[in-house]
């Protein structure tokens, strides 16, 4: 197997101007992969799995979280022995060939322009509000702005994405400060709740099948975590950089996630909770109210337009990394492999920014079920990455310990514990199939695919050139 092509392997023209530039520090790869977790579908989706599963969406969110920590886990071995920043897609080239690697590149790519379209859609909306104007003119400031920090040095959009990611932590551990006190009934005002609202409903108010639901609705809460393995091929140090972030991130977003459903399903009566589509509606609005905090309305929709533009700003950083990457490996355009003198792919952003817009546009038009389709492969996406980064690893391991490129990040139980892995996410594309309200994603992605694979015979020939210098 040949080692992975890196921007000053030997033989490739003009090494200065294809090379990414390097400078992210341990902190700042944390806070992007804390950053692209917490999104708004914290805020406001949460209480769809707790109108779902009831008190029992823990369990969800404890069973949805230990997939991901094993995911992560083998991702971070991979990526800590081999830095690349394709990331999953270049572990599934090496283990699987062109198609694979092709395949992966290209569906991450698409599901998170989907997913910046959604965001830089909802954040404008708020701000329009805000401000008596037509949406569409935040949404072309923030791409402006945001455009101008990814065409930064990496460093400066570490630092900047680091303070950005670090007010949305802030808020939530306030949170759970503010609700914790709540609970105990040391606020003035308030006695202690104990289990009050919980023994109305009993855990599981909705049984086996409540929380089968709940798992699905809570399934892809934290993606976004893997987008720090992109990132740390430009940090200063890849693969402590990544052991130490792939460790922190696990155990805080854990602590998040499952503290503020906690302190929510504690606080809050079972039958008051639902979805939320506006700042007012948020679970996390309705407890920190409890606290007679003034103006806590506008407050929450501040954090959750933050927590929009802050996943944007991530999401084209790191759909940029990723297209640098493909053209690297011959499956886009050479265009996209030239870097600027600080080794910004500033074509690549570019790209990115103009299908962020089409996203926008796509959303505003509307079209009869195109939109539908294209957002409903979203979900879908994730559960292809994931078994693919499971099947890469269980491939990959043991060359990677036969060469003694193993470093500090290392998943134990080879191999039974990845099959296993393997199996629990098989198992939650099955729930997938079997629920009316989330096949739709199975036959979108199937259909994405499906296309994707087809049009990776076209860059085979290129690929293999590249493979063999």
């Amino acid at each position: 197997m040949s080692s992975p092509i890196s921007p000053e392997a030997p033989g490739r023209a003009e090494p200065d101007t294809n090379s990414l530039g390097s400078g992210l520090k341990t902190r700042h790869l944390t806070m992007m992969g804390l950053g692209s977790a917490i999104g708004a579908g914290l805020f406001l989706g949460t209480g769809v799995g707790i109108e779902t599963a009831g008190p029992a969406i823990l369990l969800a969110y404890i069973i949805a979280g230990i997939l991901v920590v094993l995911v992560m886990t083998m991702l971070g071995e991979m990526a800590a022995a081999r830095p690349s920043s394709g990331s999953f897609s270049t572990y599934a080239r090496q283990a699987f060939g062109h198609s694979s690697g092709f395949l992966l590149g290209w569906l991450y790519w698409f599901m998170l322009v989907m997913v910046m379209g959604t965001e830089l859609t909802g954040a404008s909306a708020m701000m329009g509000g805000w401000f008596g104007v037509d949406p569409w003119i935040p949404a072309l400031v923030c791409v402006v702005f945001f455009t101008i920090v990814n065409f930064a040095a990496v460093k400066g959009f570490g630092e900047f994405e680091f303070w950005f990611a670090f007010i949305k932590i802030a808020v939530i551990v306030a949170f759970l400060v503010i609700g914790v006190l709540l609970w105990l009934g040391v606020l003035p005002g308030h006695s202690f709740v104990g289990l009050s609202n919980v023994d109305g409903v009993g855990f599981a108010p909705n049984g086996i099948p409540g929380i089968a639901a709940g798992l699905l609705a809570v399934a892809f809460a934290f993606g976004g975590i893997e987008l720090v393995t992109i990132a740390a091929a430009e940090s200063e140090n890849p693969a402590e950089s990544i052991a130490t972030a792939v460790r922190s991130i696990i155990v805080r977003i854990s602590l998040f996630y499952l503290g503020s459903v906690a302190v929510i399903v504690l606080l809050l009566p079972y039958e008051t909770i639902s979805d939320a589509e506006t700042a007012a509606e948020s679970p996390f609005t309705r407890v920190l109210a409890l606290a007679n905090i003034p103006g806590i309305v506008g407050f929450m929709e501040a954090v959750i337009v933050l927590a929009l533009l802050s996943a944007f700003n991530a999401q084209i950083y790191a759909t940029s990394r990723l297209i640098h990457n493909l053209s690297e490996q011959r499956d886009a355009p050479a265009i996209f492999r030239r870097t600027n003198a600080e080794g910004v792919p500033r074509n690549a952003v570019v790209l990115s920014i103009i299908f962020a817009f089409l996203s926008v546009a796509l959303m505003w038009w509307n079209p009869p079920g195109l939109l539908g389709f294209l957002l409903n492969a979203v979900g879908g996406c994730l559960i292809v990455i994931w078994i693919m980064i499971t099947l890469s690893y269980l491939k990959l391991h043991p060359e990677l310990e036969a060469n003694g490129e193993l470093s500090t990040v290392r998943f134990a139980g080879y191999p039974w514990l990845g099959w296993l892995t393997l199996a629990g996410l098989l198992g939650l594309t099955a729930l997938m199939l079997f629920d009316p309200s989330a096949r739709g994603q199975i036959v979108s992605v199937v259909a994405i695919v499906t296309v994707l694979l087809l049009l990776s015979l076209l860059t085979r020939g290129k690929a293999a050139e590249v493979t063999q210098h």
